[in-house]
């Protein structure tokens, strides 16, 4: 089910990015899925996205997902990976983003 997972990473990669830059967005490439652990069907499952750089016309997003035991305490990693989106516009042209990290 690693397809499945990287569709969900990369619908939260999309929010992220959106919800920072407040803009639409492509996505233009995924770096590096490390699937660290199994997501078994009885866990909870947790997506974070977090922006790491940007550029001009685009940023990059670090998404992890922590599983957690349903009846335990204990999250773990299980997969994480770096997406890059780039802001367009309603011609789907690149989009200057007016907004840094800080």
């Amino acid at each position: 089910f690693g397809g499945k997972v990287m569709e969900m990473m990369d619908e939260v990669a999309f929010m992220t990015a959106t919800r920072f830059a407040r803009k639409s967005f492509v996505t233009v490439s995924c770096d590096r899925i490390d699937f660290k652990k199994p997501i078994p069907a009885d866990t909870i499952v947790e997506l974070i996205g977090r922006i790491k750089y940007v550029g001009n016309t685009s940023v990059k997003v670090n998404v992890e997902i922590f599983v957690e035991e349903m009846y335990n305490e204990v999250r773990e990693k299980a997969v994480s990976g770096d997406f890059t989106l780039v802001a367009i516009d309603e011609n789907k042209k690149p989009l200057k983003i007016f907004r840094d990290l800080n």
